[in-house]
C-alpha cells in the first residue's frame, strides 16, 4: 500500500510503500511514550526502506534513544528516530540492523489506513500510570514484547503484501 505522511507544520512530507500498513500494535515503552506521545503510546507500520521518498530533508532531526542496561550502564540504540525539527512530529524509525525496512509512525500518516481486526498493546510494564489501555475482546496485552512480529501478525491476518517484510516474495 502506498502511504503518504507529513509533520504537523508541513515542512516534511514523505511517501513509501508499506508492506504492513495496518496500525494494530501500540507500544507503551518510555521511548515511544516520550518521543511520539499519542495517549502514551506509538504505533509503527512496516514499509520498504528503498521506497521512502522525503521532501524537506533539511528539517529532519534524528534521535538515538538511550537504553538503560541492567548493570546501571546505558547503551545508545542503533534505531534512528526521525522527527521534524520545526514542530517535533515523530515521523519514522529506521534501524541499520534491518536496512530493508523503515517504520513510519501511524500518527504521521495522511493516507487513510485500514482498520485493525485486533490490537496489540505491548511493553505495558513501561506505560504511564495515568494511561487507560483498552481491554476489549480484540485487545491483546503484553508486559514485554509479543513473540509475534509486525510481519507475522500481518501474515496471520492475511494482510501482508506479496513481497513480505524481508523484501522477498512471500509464501
Amino acid at each position: 500500500m502506498k502511504i503518504e505522511g507529513s509533520c504537523h507544520c508541513g515542512q516534511v512530507r514523505f511517501r513509501c510503500e508499506a508492506y504492513a500498513p495496518v496500525p494494530f500494535m501500540q507500544c507503551y515503552c518510555s521511548i515511544c511514550r516520550k518521543t511520539a506521545g499519542g495517549s502514551g503510546s506509538a504505533i509503527n507500520l512496516g514499509a520498504y526502506a528503498d521506497t521512502l521518498q522525503v521532501e524537506g530533508k533539511k528539517h529532519l532531526g534524528v534521535y538515538h534513544a538511550r537504553i538503560p542496561e541492567e548493570d546501571g550502564g546505558c547503551r545508545i540504540s542503533s534505531g534512528q528516530r526521525h522527527f521534524c525539527t520545526g514542530c517535533g512530529s515523530a515521523l519514522w524509525l529506521y534501524d541499520p540492523e534491518w536496512p530493508e525496512l523503515v517504520h513510519p509512525h501511524a500518527s504521521a500518516i495522511d493516507t487513510p489506513l485500514p482498520a485493525a481486526p485486533e490490537r496489540v498493546h505491548m511493553l505495558l510494564d513501561s506505560k504511564a500510570n495515568w494511561v487507560l489501555v483498552p481491554d476489549g475482546e480484540d485487545d491483546r496485552h503484553f508486559d514485554h514484547f509479543p513473540e509475534e512480529s509486525l510481519e507475522q501478525w500481518h501474515r496471520r491476518q492475511g494482510l501482508l503484501d506479496a513481497r513480505g517484510g524481508d523484501g522477498k516474495p512471500g509464501p
